[in-house]
């Protein structure tokens, strides 16, 4: 890969690269809650991460809200071995509660150009697997951590260092799927992520978008249509009101899904279309939902989510 590609190249050249689609990668079927509901439903932890809660309660919020799966954090697993807890232990109890861990959360520096923090970062990452690995989990998120002030990144460079975390992550089990972030300058938009993980040539290559994202960094929605379902397992599920302004909203900003404006009837018809079938992730930060009670916002935030779905594909 000699070509010097920047993020301006792409862009440039998003069309050609698009028609190449997505079709790799084949997730198991979400289950189902109905006909209407061809998706699974999953508590990321943030949503619920400013009430203090230990992942034993979190677990135990999740499954009597009625969710299907949890979404951790890397740091608050090492938090409970810390304390003591045994993760294998916790991996049970997440399977006797009728959950699985569709993804977990972590920042290691897998995409940046300095090579001795990739190689510390490929490290962190081989150890975050193997956590995620002990409690019975299947994904891990690839974000552009180190790098969103980046302007000049060579999509190609990245494609090559996403195939090696894939391959790292063959060695455990776990696929790392390419998360962009709407704030970064790499990574930002839906076209960007779909080039590194095309470009990788690993047949488990994937993408993980988030509503909030794709709307901070400026993606068309509509370009959901362009991936395959089979490379999407996860979706980073929520909404955003509309103020504050795009150049301005933060992450603080998230709203329960059908709360706010952004277009999700569009966008769950489109993933029905495409045959995505997995797991829609409910991942919040706002600060006025730390404040309430815990299980109360994990059960809102599902009965929210279950009613845009019904209502959009019903």
């Amino acid at each position: 890969m000699e070509n010097a590609w920047t993020r301006r190249d792409w862009l440039r050249t998003t069309s050609a690269a698009l028609g190449a689609g997505l079709a790799i990668a084949r997730p198991e079927a979400a289950q189902a809650s109905g006909a209407n509901e061809p998706f699974g439903y999953c508590l990321n932890t943030s949503s619920i991460q400013g009430q203090k809660r230990d992942l034993i309660e979190v677990v135990e919020i999740a499954a009597r809200a009625g969710y299907q799966g949890i979404e951790p954090w890397i740091h608050e697993l090492d938090q409970h071995a810390k304390q003591g807890g045994d993760l294998k232990a916790l991996g049970q109890r997440i399977r006797d509660r009728g959950l699985t861990v569709e993804s977990a959360i972590g920042f290691s520096e897998w995409i940046v150009d300095d090579g001795a923090r990739r190689k510390k970062g490929l490290e962190d990452f081989r150890r975050s697997m193997e956590i995620v690995q002990k409690i019975g989990g299947k994904r891990i998120a690839a974000p552009p951590a180190g790098a969103t002030s980046q302007t000049d990144m060579n999509l190609l460079k990245a494609a090559e260092r996403y195939r090696a975390l894939l391959e790292l992550g063959d060695q455990f089990g776990i696929v790392p799927q390419v998360e962009l972030w709407g704030f970064s300058r790499t990574l930002g938009r839906l076209g960007e992520a779909m080039l590194v993980a095309i470009e990788s040539g690993h047949p488990r290559a994937c993408i993980l978008p988030d509503v909030f994202h794709l709307y901070k960094g400026g993606s068309h929605f509509s370009s959901l249509k362009l991936i395959s379902g089979s490379a999407l397992h996860v979706i980073h599920f929520n909404d955003y009101p509309a103020q504050p302004p795009r150049d301005s909203i933060t992450d603080a900003q998230r709203i329960y899904p059908g709360d706010g404006v952004a277009p999700l009837t569009a966008i769950l018809r489109d993933l029905r279309q495409i045959g995505f079938r997995g797991t829609l992730s409910l991942e919040l930060f706002n600060r006025d939902y730390w404040k309430q009670d815990a299980a109360k916002v994990a059960r809102t935030g599902l009965e929210k989510m279950r009613a845009v779905v019904r209502a959009a594909l019903g």
